[in-house]
């Protein structure tokens, strides 16, 4: 599997060139947050654009299977206990989502910079 890679733009127009993230250049922190992440899978790339946002819905994908699965395996006597490990699992889930919000507005007030601006970060909520 090859290394996460970014795609930067140029400044004077031009093609993007690839950034290795996790090298010795790292992009400053307003930079970071509005670039795509992008990884080589093969041939294909997976592009991830706002950041938070993702990584909320897919915790949020994460909940509902952990409790889907859960509910399922309370119809069987012998799959109480795993199911009752995905309950755990879907209630620990649900704590990820405060932690990735909190995460999210500790980002932007320390890349925003002043507390000034903090104001104009968007208010929606993920």
């Amino acid at each position: 599997m090859s290394e996460p890679t970014s795609t930067t733009a140029p400044a004077h127009g031009g093609e993007p060139g690839p950034r290795r993230l996790g090298g010795a250049s790292r992009p400053s922190g307003r930079e970071a947050a509005s670039r795509p992440l992008t990884v080589q899978i093969g041939h294909e790339e997976l592009v991830i654009r706002r950041r938070y946002a993702t990584a909320s819905i897919v915790n949020d994908i994460l909940i509902a299977l952990w409790f889907i699965v859960g509910s399922v395996m309370f119809f069987s006597e012998a799959w109480t206990e795993p199911g009752t490990w995905c309950f755990l699992l879907g209630s620990v889930e649900l704590l990820v989502r405060p932690v990735i919000r909190l995460g999210r507005h500790i980002h932007l007030r320390r890349v925003g910079g002043s507390p000034e601006t903090a104001h104009m970060a968007p208010s929606q909520d993920y």
